[in-house]
């Protein structure tokens, strides 16, 4: 399974990105799509994942009511829609899938600087 990220970049604060997660290779083995920032110091945080199986979503409380994660109809891309953007969202974005049977697959990560 191949990943690649496309959208990030800076906005003001109050603005909107969207990030896309472009799978290839084995895509019908994915059943989690998501994201993950990072900041330098700090741990990873999941920010937001999408289960396939049956469709139901989780976010971090940072992010609740901000950001939206979904996928096109063939699953094979992830989008992550973020609105209303806050400093504190600046981060390098890594989308990830996990499969059922190769494991988790990393995207190469997109920077997103939000300005106040």
């Amino acid at each position: 399974v191949q990943l690649v990220e496309s959208g990030g970049g800076l906005v003001q604060a109050g603005g909107s990105l969207r990030l896309s997660c472009a799978a290839s290779g084995t895509t019908s083995s994915i059943h989690t799509v998501g994201w993950y920032r990072q900041v330098p110091g700090k741990q990873r945080e999941l920010v937001a994942r999408f289960i396939k199986g049956d469709g139901s979503t989780n976010y971090a409380d940072s992010v609740k009511g901000r950001f939206t994660i979904s996928t096109d109809s063939s699953e094979k891309t992830a989008y992550l829609q973020m609105n209303s953007l806050k400093p504190d969202d600046t981060a390098v974005y890594y989308c990830y899938a996990d499969t059922l049977w190769l494991g988790r697959f990393w995207g190469q990560g997109t920077q997103v600087t939000v300005s106040s």
